[in-house]
């Protein structure tokens, strides 16, 4: 089955509802998604606007950019290490 992509309208949309008094097990069913997503959405952007939720997501990219740039700093650092007592 394919992985639906729900973007951060979309997702503050179904929490409004839930909010609104829907159950959670009917959101799951006429969204296609399961319970524990909506759960789990509303752990991750209960109580956010759409703004905050476009700008979460934008600084979680952000993080992941970085610490992908520092774990690759990191390998090269204990490499050349490795490289200069080996020399020595």
């Amino acid at each position: 089955m394919k992985r639906a992509r729900f973007t951060e309208e979309q997702i503050i949309g179904v929490l409004k509802e839930a909010e609104a008094g829907a159950k959670t097990a009917d959101l799951a069913r006429r969204h296609g998604i399961s319970e524990g997503t909506i759960y789990n959405w509303k752990a991750k952007y209960g109580g956010l606007e759409v703004s905050e939720a476009k700008r979460l997501k934008v600084l979680e990219d952000e993080n992941a950019k970085l610490k992908r740039l520092l774990a690759d700093s990191m390998l090269d650092n204990a490499a050349l290490k490795d490289l200069l007592s080996k020399n020595w």
